[in-house]
């Protein structure tokens, strides 16, 4: 498994590993998420790698030549989202592993999507025998492991899940990839909802 801290470790402040808890107040604390997090050494771990990795993809993103801006506000506003699910897992039966999955998930997202970490392969797929129709997934080795997605404009990033055979990534609002050996079943989200059979042609 790839150590992210140690990738983005001189991107944020050394007071940031100095902690136990959680990034965040625990005296302030008020959903049942929040106050999981203070009370397990674990997540609080967990919350302390994502802020790390989260501050290296904000540092990314100012740098940016061109757009910086509008990609900084955009992050915040994935973060908020993603804080506000977090949030959510008070009504998963299983609140610990709730957490757990939610942190593990928005990392490989993150590493993904702004390729944080060196990729251990890259496949392109033709779909539906058009070789116009290309799928390029790139395959990154976080806890829980990522796939970034590129399919003509599109950049997504998934995460892998149980399944009965091969390897299916879900990334966001429903799209995912599931790959078995040579061929992928990929999904495509609305507005242009589309299962493609795809065959890896690298």
């Amino acid at each position: 498994m790839i150590r992210i801290l140690s990738l983005v470790a001189l991107c944020v402040p050394v007071a940031a590993h100095a902690q136990d808890g959680p990034t965040f107040d625990c005296a302030k604390a008020e959903h049942d998420a929040e106050i999981a997090i203070c009370e397990n050494a674990d997540l609080a771990a967990l919350d302390r790698r994502l802020a790390d990795v989260y501050g290296a993809v904000l540092d990314a993103a100012g740098g940016m030549d061109a757009g910086a801006e509008a990609a900084v506000a955009e992050l915040k506003a994935s973060q908020r989202g993603w804080i506000g699910g977090r949030d959510e897992c008070w009504k998963s039966d299983d609140l610990t592993g709730c957490i757990r999955d939610a942190y593990l998930r928005r990392e490989g997202e993150l590493v993904a999507t702004w390729m944080l970490a060196e990729p251990t392969g890259t496949d392109v797929w033709t779909c539906d025998g058009n070789p116009a129709n290309e799928v390029v997934t790139t395959y990154f080795d976080t806890e829980l492991p990522s796939v970034r997605i590129e399919r003509g404009d599109t950049v997504d990033a998934g995460s892998l899940t149980p399944s009965a055979s091969g390897s299916r990534y879900e990334a966001s609002f429903g799209r995912s990839i599931w790959v078995k050996g040579d061929e992928a079943l990929y999904t495509e989200p609305s507005p242009n909802e589309a299962e493609l059979s795809c065959v890896r042609s690298n």
